[in-house]
């Protein structure tokens, strides 16, 4: 029944990823449709966003008085209802508002399912976890691809997806006797304590809270930068024809995918601890050669280090949270990560986009740079704190 549950789990996050990258691909089609500015892409953008911090914070109370798979399935479902609102949209006004129970229910599954995988699994299955995730947002463009050169339209793709989201909700809905509940969870202490929801005040008073959030920020800053930016630096900046830059761009995310695949290798011989540093210094390395004036071919090496380095950094951060601050705790400092986490994905990218556009996109590495710095004094600090050894 364990391998039941872990392979509903990946079918989760495989779901969690497929529409994330769709929305890409059928915007060009989508902004015209509506009669909108290209642009008003990161609208929408902004209040998935906003939607996913929100259901991130409450994911400790939620997941408190329903469970996991509870919330799991909810938040599937609410995933399913807005992808097919997204299908059947006619105006810029209804896919916005379509784009709040989105937001809301990808948060709720990223959070809970991070948590639960933290608490009552290996830091493999967390790392294929993620690796599940990049294999749903590799196949959702595959999907809508499929659909637009069959003679469809970009709606016919999103009721594809939403479909596929509505069988999942079955299958955890008839899962859900194999899920633990939160009524008793261990402590630091090896105790059997009651579950419970705590306030923002209180999780900020934790020791190591403030620096894991802000780690976190600046992990998902950096990959969501890196990979937006990827493509313009090597067009603007190393005078690669844009097509070619494109595909140069896949690569880090490429890179992010097989190196979590092997990172679930990696784990059964380096814990938690190391494997983020190692993560680190791979990065750092990444980032380094991206400052040498030499050809496109070597960025391309260097956006893929970047990509590897961040493999393992995501998944062992979160699965290390309920060893670092016990598993009572543990649901409410991921959804407060996750919230970080989406706060930097969200702001960062668009930061960087004002310096390239007023200064330079050359100075990318020195952005990345900084923010690595930044993130490496967070996670020592952290350690220093709470003293872990994992």
């Amino acid at each position: 029944m364990t391998h039941l549950l872990i392979a509903i789990i990946y079918l989760a996050f495989i779901s969690l990823g497929l529409p994330d990258a769709v929305f890409g691909g059928s915007w060009p089609t989508m902004y015209q449709e509506f009669g909108v500015p290209v642009s008003f892409a990161g609208i929408v953008t902004v209040i998935i966003s906003l939607g996913t911090i929100v259901s991130s914070l409450q994911s400790d109370r939620m997941t408190y008085r329903f469970g996991t798979g509870k919330v799991t399935a909810m938040s599937v479902a609410m995933t399913a209802v807005a992808l097919f609102g997204f299908s059947i949209s006619h105006s810029f006004i209804e896919l916005c508002l379509w784009a709040i129970p989105y937001g809301l229910g990808a948060g709720g599954v990223d959070a809970s399912l991070n948590n639960y995988v933290a608490v009552h699994y290996s830091s493999r299955i967390m790392s294929w976890l993620h690796c599940m995730w990049g294999l749903g947002a590799m196949t959702g463009p595959y999907v809508l691809g499929f659909v637009l050169t069959s003679g469809g339209v970009w709606n016919t793709g999103y009721r594809i997806i939403a479909l596929l989201q509505v069988v999942l909700t079955v299958v955890l809905v008839v899962s859900l006797p194999l899920w633990k509940n939160r009524q008793m969870v261990t402590n630091e202490t090896g105790e059997e304590v009651p579950a419970q929801a705590l306030s923002m005040k209180e999780i900020l008073s934790i020791a190591g809270a403030k620096e894991i959030m802000v780690a976190f920020f600046c992990y998902c800053a950096l990959e969501q930068t890196a990979g937006l930016w990827a493509s313009s630096y090597m067009v603007l900046h190393k005078g690669v024809a844009e097509s070619v830059a494109a595909s140069y761009a896949s690569m880090f995310y490429i890179g992010i995918t097989v190196g979590r695949f092997l990172s679930g290798f990696i784990t059964a011989k380096l814990n938690d601890k190391q494997m983020i540093r190692l993560g680190m210094s791979i990065l750092a390395i990444g980032v380094i050669i991206l400052f040498l004036p030499l050809s496109e071919y070597i960025a391309l090496v260097a956006f893929i280090l970047i990509g590897i380095g961040c493999a393992p950094i995501y998944p062992c951060i979160i699965h290390s949270t309920p060893d670092i601050f016990g598993a009572d705790k543990s649901q409410a400092i991921v959804g407060v990560q996750m919230a970080s986490a989406y706060v930097g994905s969200l702001l960062m990218p668009s930061v960087f986009g004002i310096i390239a556009n007023h200064i330079t996109v050359a100075l990318l590495p020195l952005y990345l740079c900084a923010i690595l710095v930044l993130m490496i004094v967070m996670y020592e600090r952290l350690v220093k704190k709470t003293k872990s050894t994992l």
